[in-house]
């Protein structure tokens, strides 16, 4: 079934972005521990329903492929809004979401091809080091006294540039060559079957010798 456990927590999860949002461009009192709260939750959401589809064996081909959508939109959210609040840097965050986009589409052409691509390890860690980077700038404004939290949050920043670099490398050299298989594979049959039906058929000449 479609909707099972893990599947609804990945739901709830892509519901959870527009609030995130919310929380972090209003005025609202304590907002930044608010936001953290509900980006935390979200990314538990991200833990949970990967360990109950693996416990109980519900992995379905929507959810793998709804997974991974739901972590984009959550960490784009963020770091727009971030962008906007001035605790991250825009060109950082648009090289991480070009990523997560050339990505998307990777997994999008794969699909047609019925090839499915699950996370990566390396695309887990990825994973990580965004939840601790965003977690920290976050609270850079709330809690920057002397400049650290900023500082820190910067470089996580710089430390989730590289990593969401290092992982789409991986993906596209792991799955680029299959996919340019398939499409060459496909170009022949194509190919062939043109040829096939340009060919001219042959003369049927047993009719001749009967009448001679």
């Amino acid at each position: 079934m479609f909707v099972n456990v893990p599947n609804a927590l990945t739901l709830f999860r892509i519901f959870l972005v527009p609030l995130l949002v919310v929380l972090l461009l209003t005025k609202l009192p304590a907002r930044e521990y608010l936001a953290l709260a509900v980006f935390l939750l979200a990314a538990l959401t991200d833990w949970l329903d990967g360990y109950w589809a693996r416990r109980f064996k519900k992995v379905t081909t929507m959810g793998t492929l709804l997974d991974p959508i739901a972590d984009k939109l959550l960490v784009s959210a963020a770091l727009i809004s971030l962008v906007d609040l001035q605790e991250a840097d825009a060109w950082a965050v648009c090289i991480i979401i070009g990523r997560e986009f050339a990505v998307s589409g990777l997994r999008s052409i794969a699909s047609t091809r019925g090839i499915t691509i699950a996370a990566s390890r390396l695309g887990k860690w990825k994973m990580g080091s965004q939840i601790v980077g965003i977690s920290l700038m976050i609270m850079g404004g709330k809690l920057d006294d002397i400049g650290l939290w900023r500082r820190t949050g910067r470089a996580a920043l710089y430390v989730m540039t590289a990593m969401a670099l290092i992982s789409g490398v991986d993906y596209f050299r792991r799955f680029l060559k299959p996919l340019l298989a398939c499409e060459g594979d496909e170009e022949a049959l194509q190919r062939a079957g043109a040829s096939a039906k340009t060919q001219p058929a042959e003369p049927d000449t047993r009719l001749r010798k009967t009448a001679l």
